[in-house]
């Protein structure tokens, strides 16, 4: 189904940002990087790029639905001096 056209469902990238208190930077960044594995998809009309309404809703509320990932606790004293020994080791293997 083509997106509604209209002024009244579209918005730039610079009013969105402007909108959401945000830099355009980082409204760039949400269509050609994403968030959390969702790009917010975008449509280009005479040379500008705009964003459906519509579409940045959906776009929002995916990303508020992942769970953002849970970084790997960090490595203990002891893991990081196992590893040193084992990578030492391995070296030693192979003659470095």
């Amino acid at each position: 189904m083509p997106a509604d056209l209209s002024p009244d469902a579209r918005v730039s990238l610079t009013r969105l940002a402007h909108e959401l208190g945000v830099s355009t930077s980082t409204v760039w960044r949400w269509t050609l990087r994403g968030v959390r594995g969702h790009r917010l998809p975008t449509m280009q009309l005479g040379g500008r790029r705009y964003v459906a309404r519509a579409d940045f809703a959906d776009w929002l509320a995916a990303t508020q639905d992942d769970p953002a990932p849970t970084p790997p606790a960090p490595a203990t004293s002891r893991q990081r001096e196992a590893a040193i020994r084992a990578a030492e080791r391995e070296l030693a293997a192979a003659g470095v």
